[in-house]
């Protein structure tokens, strides 16, 4: 009897702990627990609310609760749930990382961080015929990994951060080579201001690099010469993409749209536009594209000496007498831009004028080019050149005091002030093209108004960059 008696009572306490421990025992007990709650919060005061401390104590103590109520990780393991995470590899594999030095090829490059020669070679062997070696630059990164064995695992290498090869090995054992696809973040940003002394002294608060500065001044080439043209009070604003890869800055994208708003005077506006009838190039809110048939200056970067005029003492000869050019100085060497498509007529040495080079454009007009300290390589007489393509470089051979290149422009066989030519639009839109272009402007408009007055970021995009894509940076 006494035994069937003890038999019961550890029957009971089974079944007891049993029902604590099961989701029955936790829906009876909330059930309770909201009723007493309920019961308790009808009389409470706000002396008997519990000390911040203590509610921090017991939102600790129900998040431990519920971790307890999931499945573990070794449950999740088990049912083959759980990934590891990309980047981790068994414990007896090696992981070897290196950079390539001025002068390295890959092999050398490989040997010097360890790696012996059978794997080097199965690196190399596959990425044959997928990576130009040619291309490798110092800097370039590598990642080779190991199995316990030594036997190749995987290898990366990446030439830029753009372009990215990995070689695994397969499941057959063999070893494949790829491209991989590049994950970037696409910023898009608004940055605006005031000019003061110039514009690349305006663009300087905003620490962006002296290529958004270069894009800007080109686009308006046609209608403005930053170098003499800009005046205290003048303001800027452009809304333009910037590229980032794991946090890093890549690069700059498209530079979406530009205005800049003379003191006295118009205001100039740029938007990008492009279709698959029309190649990308910037216009005015009424369809009309910027790049007009000549820049302004075939060195943008370059300041006025000597302008356009019919009597001038001049430097070396000491004597007046008409100077129908504009005498742009720029360090030797800086590159000198064709201002117009066209086909050269003359590059020679041409006494006080140096080195010279003249471009017939058609329609009566001509440029000419002098005093460079040389012309680009493998350019000759008779040669086609577009607009902004290098034809020589700033210097100072003929009568010339220092380094600079003086640029004239003839219309049927006079001479004429370059600074002060008008020209027609290369493009206008109309019909269906315009009404796309028309409601690309609006949206950017739109969201530029977002920014504040100095700088912002208006809106940011996660974008997979495919093997077969080519993302154009400035």
């Amino acid at each position: 009897m006494l035994t069937h008696i003890k038999s019961a009572i550890q029957h009971f306490k089974r079944t007891c702990n049993f029902f604590v421990n099961s989701s029955h025992f936790l829906t009876l007990f909330v059930t309770v627990a909201m009723a007493g709650a309920a019961l308790f919060f009808a009389n409470i005061t706000p002396a008997s609310l519990p000390e911040p401390m203590a509610l921090s104590t017991l939102e600790q103590a129900t998040d431990r609760y519920l971790e307890r109520l999931g499945p573990s990780r070794q449950e999740l393991t088990a049912a083959g749930l759980e990934q590891r995470p990309t980047s981790s590899w068994p414990e007896d594999y090696k992981i070897v990382e290196g950079v390539l030095q001025a002068g390295d090829t890959l092999s050398i490059a490989l040997r010097r961080v360890g790696i012996e020669e059978a794997v080097r070679t199965q690196i190399i062997r596959a990425l044959a015929g997928l990576l130009d070696f040619r291309t490798l630059r110092p800097n370039d990164r590598f990642k080779v990994v190991l199995d316990g064995n030594g036997e190749l695992v995987e290898s990366r290498y990446e030439t830029g951060p753009l372009d990215v090869y990995r070689v695994n090995r397969a499941a057959d054992n063999s070893l494949q080579a790829e491209k991989v696809n590049v994950s970037l973040e696409r910023r898009t940003m608004k940055i605006s201001g005031e000019v003061t002394s110039s514009l690349f002294a305006a663009f300087q608060p905003h620490g962006e690099n002296p290529r958004l500065v270069y894009t800007f001044a080109d686009i308006f080439a046609s209608h403005i010469d930053f170098n003499v043209e800009t005046r205290a009070g003048d303001r800027y604003s452009l809304v333009f993409e910037k590229y980032y890869k794991n946090g890093e800055f890549v690069g700059y994208g498209r530079l979406l749209s530009a205005s800049y708003q003379m003191v006295g005077g118009e205001t100039l506006e740029a938007f990008r536009y492009e279709s698959p009838d029309t190649p990308a190039s910037y216009f005015d809110r009424d369809g009309n594209e910027l790049g007009a048939s000549f820049l302004r200056s075939p060195v943008p970067t370059a300041r006025v000496t000597s302008g356009f005029t019919h009597q001038r003492l001049h430097p070396i000869l000491n004597v007046v007498r008409p100077h129908l050019a504009v005498d742009l100085a720029a360090p030797e060497g800086t590159p000198v831009m064709a201002t117009a498509d066209g086909r050269v007529v003359f590059r020679a040495m041409n006494g006080g004028n140096g080195n010279m080079i003249t471009i017939d454009h058609g329609n009566g007009y001509r440029s000419s080019y002098a005093h460079l300290s040389g012309f680009r390589r493998g350019l000759k007489v008779g040669d086609r050149v577009r607009q902004k393509d290098i034809i020589g470089y700033v210097g100072s051979t003929g009568l010339a005091t220092g380094p600079h290149v003086c640029y004239r422009i003839q219309h049927n066989g006079e001479y004429v002030n370059p600074l002060a030519l008008k020209f027609k639009p290369r493009s206008v839109l109309a019909g269906a093209e315009l009404a796309a272009f028309q409601t690309q402007v609006k949206e950017i408009t739109r969201l530029a108004k977002k920014g504040g007055e100095s700088q912002a970021l208006l809106k940011v995009k996660e974008i997979t960059l495919e093997p077969e894509e080519r993302l154009t940076l400035l």
